[in-house]
């Protein structure tokens, strides 16, 4: 059976779909502007997830990728990087749209509590670490020299395909 985006406003203890900021009117202002709302895109999305999770499994572990945004959110060299997610990993795009240049190291909360850091576009792991503060400062010890800020990928025959 499929909700509409609505009808979780309407189940109790799940919390309503919140507001994101405007991603296609950030990508007008430039690349700094788009990462910055992808950030707190990405932030509200998931944050909405892990409450939901918790009204409707109550009991259940959730991924640590809440906690895990929140870290590298907070560190500097990552915050200028684009992030996205795909299936709970969190990776970092020097390039603000599709095709995306990954050439940090991604990071996966694990159900145990600990995060796996791989190598870029790679199953190689780095590391598995207990914090996503360690995790984070793995990733930050294995960037590229150079990297950063994104870039608005419109052009730029430097990506990666």
């Amino acid at each position: 059976m499929t909700m509409s985006s609505g009808a979780s406003d309407r189940i109790p203890g799940i919390p309503p779909r919140p507001q994101l900021p405007d991603l296609a009117a950030a990508r007008m202002l430039g690349p700094a502007e788009t990462v910055e709302a992808r950030w707190q895109q990405l932030l509200l999305v998931w944050r909405w997830h892990h409450e939901r999770h918790e009204a409707l499994h109550p009991g259940n572990a959730y991924p640590g990728i809440v906690v895990l945004i929140e870290a590298a959110r907070a560190e500097p060299k990552l915050r200028q990087l684009y992030p996205f997610t795909s299936h709970f990993r969190l990776l970092f795009s020097s390039c603000t749209s599709h095709p995306w240049s990954v050439q940090a190291p991604s990071i996966e909360p694990l159900r145990d509590g600990r995060f796996c850091v791989r190598r870029p576009r790679s199953p190689e792991v780095i590391g598995v670490i207990h914090t996503a503060d360690a995790a984070v400062a793995l990733v930050v010890d294995n960037l590229p020299a150079g990297l950063g800020p994104a870039v608005d990928s419109q052009g730029d025959g430097a990506r990666d395909r």
